[in-house]
């Protein structure tokens, strides 16, 4: 559990220390809730691709990738199954239902990961914030005057 400080008995560089470690943390968590997102947003894409198997287009001509901007010619062939990447470069064979329903429940878990990994993050921001809330810092030192 976290210790409870009161900001107003730390040194200016504790206080330092303090707004650094906040600022590492906060974008730790946004940095893992934004790649959360981009992974979630290609499994939405992969379960919405889904929708073109159908046996209207069975047989119709598409462009295969061979990278990210190479494509051949082909042809749909099987439209009830597809190979899902499993990671680790482990394909699976499933039918296109059971595809949808292998998207769905990655879906629900990654939305599952950023929901627990949320409240953290407001937190932190709220920490961050605490000083701007009212709490006030010891007036700075007089300037010297060189005239």
């Amino acid at each position: 559990m976290a210790q409870s400080v009161n900001i107003t008995e730390l040194s200016l560089p504790q206080l330092e220390m303090l707004k650094n470690q906040l600022d590492q943390e906060v974008e730790f968590l946004s940095t893992s809730i934004a790649q959360l997102k981009v992974v979630q947003t290609k499994y939405v894409e992969a379960k919405d691709c889904l929708s073109v198997l159908n046996k209207s287009n069975e047989g119709k001509e598409l462009l295969v990738p061979l990278t990210s901007s190479m494509y051949v010619p082909g042809k749909l062939h099987d439209v009830e199954h597809v190979l899902i990447d499993v990671g680790t470069g482990y394909y699976v064979e499933k039918t296109a239902d059971d595809a949808k329903d292998f998207f769905k429940r990655k879906i629900d878990f990654l939305t599952k990961q950023m929901e627990k990994i949320q409240p953290a993050l407001q937190e932190k921001h709220a920490m961050k914030q605490a000083p701007d809330l009212g709490l006030s810092l010891p007036p700075p030192p007089p300037q010297l005057s060189w005239r």
